[in-house]
């Protein structure tokens, strides 16, 4: 089993790791391929502006050029006038910055960069970096040029609005359209939220069924390992009773028992004794059935706790008196009448001295005091016993559990006395805490609610 569980450990480990690896690489990509079909659509924006701008710049020329071939045009300017005349006008002159936002945003929804923020510029001239002189006509956005030096972030396109029209006389103003996409990244990954958040979706959903894998092969080993514990306990403890009986049988076929009354009584007696804790161990695995079916019936009825508890330590206190033990009982209450089932709660209490006797050391001393809350009776169960460690306080309640004390058998019973106290606690909707120290001792704390209609009659103490 063990062997099992490693392999399989293992070989989901790395088929999850592969997996993730095999993710992250892909979605890398899908990054990068995205990030350059953004690229592609900048350009394609800035071009599509552009053509657009040139288009216009070159019907200004044909405009001018028509001027010139009208019939009566006799006037013939100088050279530089005429150069002045056929040279189209700055784009900036003719459009307004809202105009060419428009532009832009038009041909940004076109290639499908409908909520992209942008940053544009249209310089005549001059470069980007030299200071603007006194005749330069440009527009521009407000963060153009503190988006357009960082490079890494953004991504950004220049293209020359140049008609390069052989109709023109002289020289053709260089203008250029350069676009910025701010965080071009933000971008990338906002047109891919949805499938990135698919990828971990879907990633955390094979992880979480891998734990739940992992959580049920611990917990089926927990679980064996429980069962076999339980059969060997189970085992033992029947053993025992049913080699006694058959002594005792045994026995009684002896003649001279035969003939002794006395004797035959004192065998006979062991049988019933031995039948009666075969009896009571047969009736605790029963309740623990009922309690797992969550079907443990209860009949609640304002009982007296103090009178309960008297008369538990009443039937322990042979058992007391046989090893000798230290009994302190602080029943300071004022108020014990609780609503409880009396053989469930007297069960209750029971186990719990039960349990302090049987993880005792010489010398056992148990001290059991009460006090009342305002809802609730507080019954504290102290021992000088051997005490838990942190991991078996954290599992003391779990069914078929019992502490390690070295010996299996060292200790009766099958690790199901603490799970029917917490279930019968749960039931009566109380609570129940343990303390323990290695060599120090344990304390268990119960609380069971009091009878309602007292509760504001309650004096705290």
């Amino acid at each position: 089993m063990k062997k099992n569980f490693s392999i399989i450990f293992i070989l989901i480990s790395i088929s999850l790791i592969g997996i993730i690896y095999i993710q992250w690489n892909w979605i890398t990509t899908m990054v990068e391929n995205k990030e350059e079909e953004l690229h592609h659509k900048l350009v394609d924006v800035t071009t599509d502006v552009a053509r657009d701008l040139i288009e216009y710049k070159q019907a200004e020329i044909s405009a001018s050029q028509l001027l010139r071939s009208r019939p009566g045009f006799n006037w013939r300017p100088s050279d530089q006038f005429l150069q002045e005349l056929m040279r189209p006008p700055l784009i900036s002159q003719k459009f307004s910055y809202d105009e060419i936002r428009d532009k832009l945003r038009k041909a940004f929804i076109y290639r499908g960069l409908k909520d992209t923020k942008f940053e544009f510029c249209i310089f005549s001239e001059v470069g980007i970096n030299t200071t603007m002189g006194a005749n330069t006509y440009e527009l521009k956005s407000p963060n153009f040029f503190t988006e357009f030096t960082d490079t890494v972030h953004n991504k950004q396109t220049v293209l020359p609005l140049v008609t390069n029209s052989s109709e023109l006389t002289g020289p053709e103003p260089f203008e250029t359209l350069s676009i910025v996409i701010p965080d071009y990244k933000s971008v990338v990954m906002k047109q891919m939220r949805a499938m990135i958040f698919g990828v971990i979706f879907f990633t955390l959903i094979i992880i979480t069924a891998f734990y739940v894998t992992v959580h049920t092969l611990l917990r089926q080993k927990k679980l064996s390992e429980i069962k076999n514990d339980f059969i060997n306990n189970m085992t033992h403890e029947f053993k025992t009773p049913l080699a006694t009986i058959s002594l005792a049988v045994d026995a009684m076929r002896n003649e001279k028992v035969v003939h002794d009354r006395g004797k035959s009584e004192y065998f006979s007696s062991i049988i019933k004794e031995e039948n009666k804790r075969m009896n009571k161990q047969v009736e605790t695995i029963l309740q623990a059935a009922l309690i797992d079916r969550q079907e443990l019936q209860l009949k609640l009825q304002p009982i007296h706790a103090h009178e309960v508890i008297r008369r538990v330590m009443d039937n322990f206190a042979l058992q007391f008196q046989e090893i000798q033990a230290n009994i302190n009982l602080e029943l300071n209450a004022r108020y014990d009448l609780v609503e409880a089932d009396e053989v469930h709660f007297t069960n209750l209490i029971a186990n719990l001295i039960d349990n302090a006797i049987k993880y005792s050391r010489d010398k056992l001393s148990i001290r059991i005091s009460t006090h009342s809350s305002v809802k609730y009776l507080v019954i504290r169960i102290e021992d000088n016993g051997i005490g838990m460690n942190k991991e078996t306080q954290r599992r003391i309640f779990e069914k078929f559990y019992r502490a390690h004390t070295g010996n299996v058998h060292n200790v009766k019973g099958f690790g199901l006395g603490l799970s029917y106290v917490k279930s019968v606690v749960d039931a009566h909707h109380g609570r129940i805490k343990v303390e323990s120290s290695i060599g120090k001792g344990t304390s268990f704390t119960v609380e069971i609610p009091l009878v309602r209609q007292k509760q504001t009659s309650v004096s705290i103490t």
